[in-house]
């Protein structure tokens, strides 16, 4: 009868537990569904941003006019790499956090990034506690980004970001974090930030610039005002609005490998609880038939 109680004790405990799973589950699909209603919104401000952008570059003011005079197109030798490492602050989702980290390591590798020549800006404790045991320099870190993030929460990162790229502590700034695809697949993306240039704008299979939706139009401009006046007021907007988006993007796919992990846990504990149920049953019906067989023998032996 000890082994029967063990089980039904593991029973009712997997039960409780795939209550806990499916409560979380609910609670980041109710989250997923918040910040994809936000993400539509904000993906048109973004986009005019960025054609805004692909159109300078278009017009090469970003190679070398104003360079030097502004940071975020300030180009040099590149002797210090910043990685911003955007990472969720707790567990329970899944391959999210370790697939960040193992493309960062990879860049490193890849770039012989060490920390010499390397310092972190980290969204999210995981990726911070991460490189710091590591031994990096960690250069910023933020672990209280909302569920679904507003456009101010990313101000600080884009000042230090800002501040520290201007006084030469870094010369160039890639982002690695999780890209959302579907409530279902996420995708690692790293994508080159600083300094800002033409070539880093995607490009379609005729070569023209992605994000430029005039490209019948001609290619000569009037500036009102100057050229570096507006590309001081635009270029900081589309820096924030890149690094917002990262964030935006990641936490969308936070909240869905995180759905998707307790969607598994709950399916495998009501896998468990079946499996146990099963076992439970034969050992009950091993020990009815043993008593049976006991009372049977005994009343044979009275005869």
């Amino acid at each position: 009868m000890a082994g029967l109680q063990d089980i039904r004790r593991r029973i009712d405990s997997t039960k409780k537990t795939s209550q806990i799973t499916s409560a979380m589950q609910m609670v980041s699909s109710s989250k997923l569904s918040q910040i994809q209603k936000h993400t539509s919104g904000y993906l048109d401000y973004a986009n005019h941003v960025e054609a805004i952008v692909a159109h300078l570059a278009a017009t090469h003011l970003l190679d070398s006019q104003a360079e030097g005079t502004i940071p975020f197109i300030t180009q040099r030798p590149v002797k210090n790499t910043a990685l911003l490492v955007i990472t969720s602050d707790r567990g329970l989702v899944g391959g999210y956090n370790n697939q960040v980290l193992k493309q960062a390591d990879q860049i490193m590798a890849d770039q012989k990034l060490t920390t010499q020549n390397t310092v972190i800006f980290a969204v999210g404790g995981k990726g911070s506690d991460y490189y710091a045991k590591k031994g990096f320099t960690i250069a910023f870190e933020d672990r209280e980004i909302t569920d679904v993030p507003k456009f101010w929460e990313v101000s600080p990162l884009v000042k230090e970001i800002t501040k520290q790229y201007s006084a030469h502590k870094f010369d160039a700034l890639e982002i690695v974090y999780n890209h959302f695809i579907n409530r279902l697949r996420n995708q690692v993306v790293d994508q080159f930030v600083l300094p800002i240039r033409a070539e880093n704008f995607k490009r379609d299979s005729e070569g023209n610039l992605s994000a430029d939706k005039y490209k019948s139009r001609a290619r000569d401009y009037d500036f009102e005002p100057a050229p570096e006046t507006l590309l001081k007021a635009v270029l900081p907007q589309f820096a924030q609005s890149l690094l917002y988006g990262a964030v935006l993007d990641s936490k969308t796919a936070e909240h869905a490998a995180s759905a998707n992990a307790m969607q598994t846990a709950t399916d495998n504990a009501k896998d468990l609880i079946s499996t146990l149920g099963l076992k439970y049953n034969r050992a009950r019906q091993a020990a009815i038939t043993t008593e049976i067989t006991e009372i049977t023998g005994g009343m044979a032996a009275l005869q």
